[in-house]
């Protein structure tokens, strides 16, 4: 067997599925929150945890949603997360009551900073890698390290050739 590019090793995840994991997400948080079980918000790290907030926010009936907007990926390489657009600073405050949602811990760098800004925030991801694992809360699916998770709105339908090639 050849050598594998990171992206080869590849865990694809469908709108479906990620509706399904997102829900699932919701139900584990369910009851937890510190106001008799309740959130007082859901906040996504964009972009990827704009959708399962989404979901997440509509299965528990928060009707409050922000977003913080934190850029750690260049392309498919990572870089030092640096936070482009922070939440409601009144309804923030240190974070109490407060679900942090996104769609992916990797290496943990993009929690450990809206972290330090928002301490006693619940941080949820929908997967989890190893690295990433000690920065999250509540997580639905762990994957390997190695790696490379395919969100369905990065992808688009197209054909794909046989492993083994074409009978010619």
């Amino acid at each position: 067997m050849t050598d594998r590019l990171p992206h080869e090793k590849g865990f694809h995840i469908s709108w479906d599925q990620i509706h399904r994991d997102s829900r699932a997400l919701a139900w584990r948080l369910d009851g937890h929150g510190p106001d008799a079980g309740a959130w007082r918000a859901v906040v996504a790290i964009t972009r990827g945890g704009m959708a399962p907030a989404m979901i997440v926010a509509r299965e528990l009936d928060i009707r409050v949603v922000d977003t913080i907007s934190v850029k750690s990926y260049d392309n498919q390489k990572q870089a030092d997360a640096v936070v482009l657009k922070a939440p409601d600073a009144d309804l923030m405050g240190d974070g109490t009551g407060i679900l942090i949602v996104d769609d992916l811990v990797d290496s943990g760098k993009t929690l450990e900073l809206v972290r330090t800004h928002y301490p006693k925030a619940q941080f949820a991801t929908v997967y989890a890698k190893p690295k990433g694992r000690p920065m999250v809360d509540t997580f639905i699916t762990e994957v390997s390290q190695d790696t490379w998770i395919f969100f369905p709105w990065d992808m688009a339908l197209q054909y794909v050739e046989p492993y083994r090639g074409t009978d010619a």
